[in-house]
């Protein structure tokens, strides 16, 4: 009876060992070296293998076979778990500053807070929550400047746009509105509405910072593709009908 069960594709921590030659002649002595990979098969069966160094992947990816890397690399099943343990305390450490941090911002403390939020981002620069937090702090200290990097940063990062992150993502934006930024508001939504170019709320929320901003008919544009994508969107309405009753602020 054959097993029908299908194979998992290979990924993880492997070893190979290489055989060098040192001096020659009666000196000529054999050397063995063990080096590290890290191996991920494709769905085409095709296996990309990077070298590894102590702490990082380095090097360039090659790709190899399915018959010619189970001939010469070994599992090394320990340096994997290890590997993912190290991972995830660092993540422990990303995540108990970015919520200290959060704590403090809470509070007001907002030098304790950017002290917090700058730690977890020394340890993993790609981290939004904290990235969110730091520029809230720059916001509410009035340091524009310094908001306006990490706003540009932001920018940069397409997960900080994610459901996941909404809330945060929100909570910037009105932060940038109560701040008088309103056109990094515009900027910050523009961009959001690239990758999510469905959302009625962003258009919604466009219509606020470019009024805000003194273009009154931009803001009646976006309002008008707000309720385009959804007709009963209450305050789109109630802001549409404001801005019937009101004269222009900008031709």
């Amino acid at each position: 009876m054959s097993n029908n069960i299908p194979r998992q594709p290979i990924r993880g921590m492997f070893s190979q060992t290489r055989t060098s030659v040192i001096g020659a002649g009666a000196t000529a002595r054999k050397t063995e070296t063990v080096l590290y990979f890290y191996a991920r098969e494709n769905e085409d069966g095709i296996l990309d293998v990077q070298p590894l160094g102590e702490d990082v992947v380095f090097g360039p990816v090659v790709r190899v076979g399915l018959d010619e890397f189970l001939e010469t690399f070994q599992p090394e099943p320990e340096l994997s778990l290890r590997r993912a343990q190290e991972e995830a305390d660092h993540q422990r450490d990303v995540q108990k500053a970015v919520a200290r941090g959060d704590k403090f911002l809470k509070k007001g403390k907002t030098f304790s807070a950017e002290f917090e939020y700058g730690k977890a981002l020394n340890l993993d620069e790609e981290c939004v929550r904290a990235t969110f937090g730091l520029g809230q702090c720059y916001i509410l200290r009035g340091e524009q400047d310094k908001a306006r990097e990490v706003l540009a940063r932001l920018l940069r990062l397409e997960a900080a746009f994610s459901d996941e992150h909404k809330h945060l993502f929100n909570e910037f934006g009105i932060r940038l509105r109560e701040s008088c930024m309103y056109a990094e508001a515009l900027g910050y939504y523009a961009r959001a509405l690239e990758l999510a170019p469905g959302d009625e709320n962003l258009r919604y929320n466009m219509a606020r910072a470019a009024f805000d901003l003194g273009d009154a008919k931009l803001a009646a544009e976006h309002l008008e593709q707000c309720l385009a994508l959804n007709p009963e969107h209450g305050e789109a309405k109630r802001f549409m009908n404001f801005l019937k009753r009101a004269k222009p602020t900008k031709d």
